[in-house]
């Protein structure tokens, strides 16, 4: 897994180049779009959101096996399975059929590629064969250029990876660093992951790593929702917790403020507090540069505890023991 994430660069300079390639329609009366993919495969449906804050249309994320009603022809429906054989996406795949929504596919192959070429449909192919979790670089970047393509996003989004590149490798030391001493800290810890409004997709995919490549059980929140809820939680000591926030130069003012007032609760509380702030310009550096960081604590987290980072025997057992019924 640490290779893959070092070789996470080289990705994105592979993905823009499969981006560039690729031949995608304008569409016709776009109303709303929804991307639906799970897990892996999914969470670049969820980061595109806040990079795309502007988007003229509304966009639905969707993690289950049905799409929501308002599903029609004017709907672009992107479909977003690494493996191509996700059982919830291929079977909201042809919900989206169905509705005779507009579809375009992002997989490595299998059944969902399978079923764009015989529908005629759009689709981009990215290479196959990693953990899907380790390819959100190229899932990423193909909804960016799926976005713009629909006259949905500014072209500047494709410069802004290679910004991103030049960033992860000016800062690949600085971060590995950072994230070896984050990772002592968090081994054996419960982690609790805040964002400040703008990278809620980020703290996302920093707990799905800890889930996966760190074998451990962590949970996020944002603000300022956490305000109204989950504050009113904090009552007792507990050093089994530690808090981890990710803070870029896109945050709230006001969430800034609120977070400097809860700080001091969570530090009366919890075993550390642990501030991580973005580095780069745009939004998508400061993105990829948080994805990076936690990649990399997850995988010296996993160091730390002696276990295979890329294991997912459990999830291996749930699709057995489902494909009996």
């Amino acid at each position: 897994m640490k290779e893959l994430v070092e070789s996470f660069t080289t990705q994105l300079k592979t993905a823009k180049q499969i981006a560039e390639k690729a031949i995608i329609t304008s569409g016709k009366n776009i109303s709303n779009v929804v991307i639906t993919g799970l897990g892996g495969s999914g969470i670049g449906g969820t980061i595109i959101t806040e990079l795309v804050d502007n988007c003229p249309t509304p966009v639905t994320i969707n993690k289950g096996y049905f799409l929501p009603n308002f599903v029609n022809e004017n709907t672009l429906v992107i479909v977003s399975s690494y493996s191509g054989n996700t059982e919830e996406t291929l079977q909201a795949f042809q919900d989206a059929l169905t509705k005779k929504a507009q579809i375009i596919c992002v997989t490595s192959g299998g059944k969902i590629l399978e079923l764009a070429k015989q529908n005629q449909l759009e689709f981009i192919e990215i290479p196959g064969g990693f953990p899907p979790r380790s390819c959100i670089g190229y899932s990423l970047i193909q909804l960016i250029k799926i976005f713009i393509a629909k006259g949905l996003a500014s072209k500047d989004l494709m410069n802004d990876i290679d910004a991103s590149i030049h960033l992860l490798n000016t800062e690949n030391a600085s971060i590995k660093n950072d994230a070896q001493v984050i990772a002592k800290k968090l081994v054996n810890k419960i982690a609790v992951l805040y964002s400040l409004g703008s990278a809620e997709g980020v703290s996302v995919r920093f707990r799905q790593q800890i889930n996966e490549n760190s074998k451990a059980l962590c949970w996020h929140h944002v603000f300022p929702e956490m305000n109204h809820n989950e504050l009113v939680g904090w009552t007792e000591v507990n050093k089994d917790l530690c808090v981890v926030t990710f803070h870029t130069s896109f945050d709230y003012d006001r969430n800034k403020k609120r977070y400097a007032v809860c700080k001091p609760v969570f530090e009366k509380y919890a075993n550390e507090v642990i501030d991580i702030h973005a580095k780069g310009n745009s939004k998508l550096e400061q993105f990829m540069y948080l994805i990076n960081i936690g990649d990399w604590i997850s995988c010296f987290i996993a160091d730390l505890k002696a276990i295979d980072p890329v294991e997912v025997n459990i999830i291996d057992y749930l699709k057995k023991e489902l494909s009996k019924f």
